[in-house]
């Protein structure tokens, strides 16, 4: 119980106390969709006010795992990664260094999809990856001249990369990518600019895609990862250049 002296630490209120045991129930034994107690039932559980029933409820709303709906109890939800995106972002946003703690998290797991993805992916899987360079490709066709057609090309550019995730089989790494998403197309804003300075253009980023895709189609797995690892490599170089350019005050290409 938490109302009583001693069960709760100091730095701790009661109805993050109950949070924190709530969040355990709801991770281990409920399944989404599945709705909690009654706030009498928990109020009754816990020895606690309603309030703080009330209170530890919204606490878990924040973290993502539960809905709250009027006249409804709440609802176990899906589980979904805008903590994790909302995370990226900002550190993608604020601190130069992310961008490179980024690339460096991708290397390790984008190499690990492309090879499970050439292992494992069904037909459904490699024409998802297929549908997203095409996108790309056609994006690419129409001209990129507005941020809107920009944003395009990233996204069906990410696209890719989480279609290849999917491909992987591996649920973990799908989820991973699904939260990656926003961060990720913020970082490609960033990394064409050093991409356009090293002499390269967006036709080459979906040459380097293409390869992937047919090493995947082929099911070599070897090398659909090193295809993978070059093309993040020469990712990282295209940031490293883009924001040495930033820091020298040199005019965007």
């Amino acid at each position: 119980m938490v109302n009583h002296e001693g069960d709760a630490r100091p730095d701790q209120s009661a109805a993050s106390v109950v949070a924190d045991d709530l969040a355990q129930m709801i991770l281990g034994e409920l399944v989404p969709g599945t709705s909690l107690p009654s706030e009498a039932e928990l109020a009754s559980r816990y020895e606690v006010s309603r309030l703080t029933i009330r209170e530890a409820v919204k606490l878990l709303e924040g973290r993502g795992l539960l809905e709250l709906a009027r006249g409804r109890r709440a609802v176990v939800r899906e589980p979904d990664g805008a903590a994790f995106a909302d995370f990226l972002t900002s550190i993608i946003r604020y601190d130069p260094k992310g961008l490179y703690d980024l690339i460096e998290v991708r290397l390790s797991l984008e190499v690990q999809s492309a090879t499970l993805a050439a292992k494992r992916s069904t037909r459904a899987g490699q024409t998802a990856i297929e549908s997203a360079l095409e996108g790309m490709r056609e994006t690419l066709a129409t001209g990129l001249d507005t941020p809107e057609q920009e944003l395009a090309f990233h996204t069906f550019d990410v696209g890719f990369h989480e279609a290849v995730a999917l491909a992987s089989g591996n649920r973990v790494l799908g989820y991973l990518f699904e939260a990656m998403a926003q961060p990720l197309r913020e970082g490609f804003f960033i990394s064409r600019r050093g991409h356009e300075q090293r002499g390269h253009t967006l036709a080459h980023t979906v040459e380097a895609h293409q390869r992937i895709l047919d090493n995947i189609r082929q099911g070599n797995s070897r090398a659909a990862a090193e295809a993978m690892r070059l093309h993040l490599k020469d990712t990282e170089r295209d940031i490293r250049t883009a924001l040495s350019q930033l820091r020298q005050g040199l005019p965007k290409t």
